[in-house]
Parts: structure tokens; sequence; C-alpha cells
């Protein structure tokens, strides 16, 4: 069986992406792996610069785990691609330790280099939709949410790759995520 499809959902914060992910999982019937940081947070409070390698960890064994397993799920025929549907991704995670706390670990980098290749494809959610406030969220206002945009773009382009940005309200974007996914799938 061929290596199911990685799909990222990603971009700065309050832009809708665990909605998104929520949306494409069920649309498609693939797995779905829920951010792990977010998780961590309402269980302890408030993350740390130690915290970002742990989560880091955590969130690369459960997408492999979902990758592995997601054959199992799909009703597909034998050679087609299915789908794993990623609320958040190493690169993210190395964004943000970098944003927060000035640095990354190394191992953190280096994993999130390696690991952004193995996405078919990245939505990257524009800040065009209005913050919603949340304990867990650093940047409210427009000038940080531009900067923050800046930077999520610049990370995949710098390394060349795929990428669809998703604009417009709550139903547009799923729409375009949709044909996005559709047209990675119809590629493979």
């Amino acid at each position: 069986m061929s290596e199911p499809l990685r799909i990222a959902v990603y971009g700065p914060e309050s832009t809708g992406k665990t909605r998104l992910a929520e949306k494409l999982a069920a649309h498609f019937g693939a797995p779905l792996v829920a951010e792990y940081a977010r998780e961590l947070w309402d269980r302890q409070g408030a993350l740390t610069l130690e915290d970002m390698l742990p989560v880091s960890r955590e969130q690369a064994r459960r997408e492999d785990e979902a990758a592995a397993t997601c054959h199992v799920l799909r009703d597909k025929p034998a050679g087609a691609n299915s789908l794993v549907v990623c609320d958040t991704d190493a690169l993210t995670t190395m964004l943000w330790s970098d944003l927060l706390y000035g640095t990354a670990p190394d191992e953190l980098r280096r994993s999130a280099e390696q690991r952004c290749r193995n996405y078919a494809l990245y939505l990257l959610l524009d800040i065009d939709v209005p913050f919603a406030p949340d304990p867990q969220r650093c940047f409210p206002d427009p000038a940080d949410r531009e900067k923050c945009m800046r930077v999520w773009r610049g990370a995949l382009e710098r390394r060349r790759l795929p990428c669809v940005e998703i604009r417009g309200n709550w139903a547009e974007r799923e729409r375009a995520a949709i044909a996005a996914v559709d047209e990675i799938l119809g590629q493979h």
C-alpha cells in the first residue's frame, strides 16, 4: 500500500485551523491528528521552552501512528493514497518556540526541517477572519497578526514547500481546502 498523503493545516493563531482540520477529516473520512500543544496546555497551563521538544516529539509520534494505521480506517482500493489531516506540524512548533522564547532546541529544528518534507500539502490559513480571544493566544493586535502571517508564509516559501493559501469566510475556506486536497489526490 502507498504511503498516505499528509495534509498540514497551518498558519498563525486564530485562523480556524482546528475547525478546518476537523471538517477536512470528516469530509475525506481521514484520521485527524489534533494539536498536542493545546491538549498539554489545557492539562498543565502555560507551556515553556522546555515543553517545546516534548510537544514536537509527541505530535510526531501521533502523526506517524495515524499514518501507519490509516489504511485500516479507509476503504480504498489497493495502492490508492489515503490521507492524514494534521492540525499542526513540527515547523509550527519550531516557529512558536522562536517567536515566544527566542530559540528552539536543536533537535526540534532538525526534526522540523526533516518532517516538513513529509507533507503533500500545506494549507496556509490567512488572518482575514476576526481574532477569537483564547487564553492560549498571544497576538490579537492586527500588526502582530500580520507579522505572524509573514513568518508562517516565509517559512514555507524558504523551504519551497507545497502550499495553498486559504482565505475568506468559513464556508469559502472549507470549499477552497477541499478543492486543494482533491487536486492533490488527483495527482497521486
